[in-house]
């Protein structure tokens, strides 16, 4: 009986950490940049508790030596696994009804390899959130970032601002799972930090908030019941940059996303 009761627990812990995610792996351009200026986390774990540090960079995070280069205007594409090293579309990016927005930051730093997430200013570049389905009888049937990243096999084409100054960025990518946000702290949240150097660009230094400061913990996009009917749902942080861009939720794949493959 103990034996069993063990393996059905074990079962159970094994799929719950399945349907979880990490954000790995980088293209610039079409060009596939692999983990190398990732700081990866040390699991696939969300981090629930908005106002710890984890909320900047994640759980333990620290930063590599590699930085990649990117020019002002091109486009990077951001790609998330539920394991480490699985980069193939055989299985869900985030699985386990993990519905909810995607969303990517940036921050101008000195040193993108030294640079403290957690005591940086995040502007945000990029949005795909959510869309109502007319037909459907909870959120849970909407259209939501997660679901399209979904459909392009983990993978999220992202525009860098054409008028950033050059320099050195943290890129931090942000996917938040609202199957059990209807009770505080249930939020999930999964993001990597990217180390960049940007080059090109105009005189551009967007104004930021702080990560963690910019999200409560009682914000309607992170406190939400998502099994019920949403009439309305706006993803937590700040608007996006005049010179970011936001994809309509529910939409095609477009560029490395849909034509990549690692």
């Amino acid at each position: 009986m103990k034996l069993t009761l063990f393996a059905t627990v074990t079962a159970l812990s094994a799929t719950r950490v399945a349907g979880h995610a990490t954000f790995q792996d980088l293209w610039i351009d079409g060009v596939d940049k692999g983990a190398t200026c990732a700081r990866l986390p040390l699991s696939n774990s969300p981090v629930t508790d908005v106002s710890l540090k984890d909320i900047a960079c994640n759980a333990g995070t620290k930063p590599v030596s590699a930085k990649c280069s990117v020019a002002a205007g091109s486009s990077v594409t951001v790609e998330i696994h539920q394991q480490p090293g699985d980069r193939t579309c055989s299985a869900e990016a985030i699985g386990g009804a993990h519905y909810g927005p995607v969303q990517v930051y940036m921050s101008s730093v000195s040193d993108s390899s030294t640079a403290d997430g957690a005591s940086a200013s995040w502007f945000k570049i990029f949005a795909d959130t959510w869309a109502k389905n007319p037909s459907g009888a909870s959120g849970d049937d909407d259209s939501w970032g997660t679901k399209d990243i979904n459909t392009c096999c983990g993978r999220m084409d992202v525009a860098i601002p054409s008028d950033l100054a050059a320099g050195d960025y943290l890129l931090r990518a942000e996917a938040l799972a609202l199957h059990t946000a209807a009770q505080s702290g249930g939020a999930q949240f999964y993001m990597t930090c990217f180390q960049l150097t940007v080059t090109g660009g105009g005189t551009a230094k967007p104004a930021g908030v702080s990560l963690p400061g910019a999200y409560k913990a009682s914000d309607p996009g992170i406190l939400i019941n998502i099994h019920a009917a949403v009439s309305d749902y706006v993803a937590p942080g700040p608007a996006v940059y005049s010179g970011g861009s936001i994809k309509a939720a529910g939409s095609p794949c477009i560029g490395c996303a849909s034509t990549c493959t690692a």
